[in-house]
């Protein structure tokens, strides 16, 4: 077994905001990473990890709080492992993650970039996102684990988040900031109703029992849809929950899905989803264009600041009106409409089929006839020969998931020789390693990088980065 270390520093002066979300400070030269802390703050940690050139630790004792460390406005902060930044001011968050871009792009990826702009602040730090997951659970997280022995069966039941890096603990949550209304209503309306009709909340560890998931979608008018994964078909456990929890919701919930999910994870995106009630889909509204969000698209999480990140991408591509535009990775097609307007020609494409088809569905709505979607793996889409039928692209965005694009992408992409990239990244860091593929033979040149927070509270940021083709 490994030994169990018994390491308490004393008086720890945290310095500053470190990489993924913890701050740091330095014991004789060594780095010391603390999650929950504020630069300033002088505290007593038990160290948790110690390597050759570094220490992991975790507050036991605040001694002196800095000037700046605020008072977090959820009672779950700390173990949901969410918003971990709320003691840290919002203009202090926004430098770490503009120093986080830096560092990726500059400090680690040697890349040369101009001046960076000045990071796009979200207008709400609260009730920001317009999807989250809940987690069923039959044994909920409880700090004491004794205190588990004196619980009726269904007192050990939980919804909520599962606990920072554990698969099988999941903290009942009571309200969550991150979903404006009616989120927080529908999830503990039907954990009530759910206990009342005597369902058994999943077990992860030996896949037992009924109720696994919920998600629950919102649009800006108030529109909601509610997603649940059920573990076996039960048609009268079913519809006696829904028929109930519609009933004491009434006008709350616009579209009700469920699915069969009795595999050996969660992971529903192959399921498919079946209409309890109401209508097919919730719809948001940006500049005009409508977008219809159905059970699996692929929306971004945070509607006002995605406004706000697609209008820089549509600025760095420069657009006249004549360029042949790649969208790559384009979801539900939102960016490819965004920027039909001021394009020739469209080209979306995604790996998801059901995106695709709310692409092409969102754009017929739109009365838009410039815009073409394809579905497939990137790498085996986007070819020569493709690119051959649909012409070369003068403009390529692109918004790949976290890990990146495949180097035979980032290569067809240099062989089309587009006078314009626009690299939309939620992941600086694999963005960093992309773009210096691109520029490595001095074709390309980045020419503006734009930080875009999406999110709130947590370390997470979006980048913009503007290749020009040299001439």
């Amino acid at each position: 077994m490994r030994k169990k270390l018994d390491l308490v520093l004393e008086d720890v002066v945290i310095e500053a905001v470190a990489a993924e979300g913890k701050a740091l400070a330095k014991i004789d030269g060594t780095v010391l990473f603390v999650p929950f802390a504020v630069p300033g703050d002088i505290v007593d940690v038990r160290v948790t990890k110690k390597k050759n050139n570094y220490m992991e630790g975790k507050i036991i004792e605040i001694k002196k709080p800095s000037d700046m460390r605020l008072e977090p406005f959820c009672s779950h902060f700390g173990v949901c492992g969410g918003c971990s930044w709320q003691p840290l001011p919002y203009s202090e968050q926004l430098k770490a993650k503009q120093q986080q871009v830096w560092d990726q792009l500059v400090r680690i990826g040697h890349l040369q970039i101009p001046e960076i702009s000045p990071i796009i602040g979200s207008d709400k730090t609260i009730y920001y996102r317009n999807k989250l997951e809940f987690t069923f659970s039959n044994r909920k997280w409880l700090e004491n684990v004794e205190d588990m022995d004196n619980m009726s069966e269904t007192d050990k039941y939980g919804l909520g988040f599962h606990v920072g890096r554990f698969f099988d603990k999941v903290l009942d949550i009571e309200h969550c900031y991150l979903q404006d209304s009616p989120s927080n209503e529908i999830r503990l309306k039907i954990k009530q109703i759910a206990l009342e009709q005597g369902l058994k909340f999943f077990n992860i560890r030996d896949h037992s029992g009924y109720l696994r998931n919920m998600f629950v979608r919102t649009a800006r008018d108030n529109q909601a849809m509610l997603i649940v994964s059920l573990a076996y078909d039960d048609k009268a456990s079913r519809e006696k929950l829904f028929d109930a929890l519609l009933e004491s919701l009434p006008g709350k919930i616009t579209s009700l899905y469920y699915v069969i999910n009795d595999k050996m994870n969660d992971t529903v995106g192959d399921l498919e989803p079946v209409l309890y009630y109401g209508a097919e889909a919730i719809w948001e509204t940006m500049e005009g264009l409508r977008f219809k969000v159905g059970p699996k698209s692929f929306y971004q999480t945070n509607t006002a600041q995605a406004y706000k990140l697609y209008n820089v991408a549509r600025e760095q591509a420069a657009l006249t009106g004549k360029e042949v535009v790649y969208d790559l990775y384009t979801g539900t097609g939102t960016i490819a409409q965004f920027v039909s307007g001021k394009a020739s020609k469209v080209i979306g494409i995604e790996y998801v089929r059901e995106a695709i088809d709310d692409a092409i569905a969102n754009s017929a709505g739109n009365g838009i006839t410039n815009c073409e979607f394809f579905a497939g793996d990137m790498k085996d889409i986007l070819t020569g020969d493709f690119i051959g039928v649909h012409g070369r692209p003068d403009v390529v965005i692109l918004d790949p998931p976290r890990a990146g694009i495949h180097p035979d992408v980032a290569a067809v992409i240099l062989s089309a020789s587009p006078r314009r990239i626009v690299y939309v990244s939620c992941n600086p860091a694999s963005q960093a390693r992309d773009l210096a593929i691109m520029c490595a033979d001095g074709r390309y040149s980045i020419t503006h990088v734009q930080p875009v927070d999406m999110f709130p509270h947590t370390q997470h940021v979006e980048n913009v980065v503007t290749l020009v083709k040299s001439e």
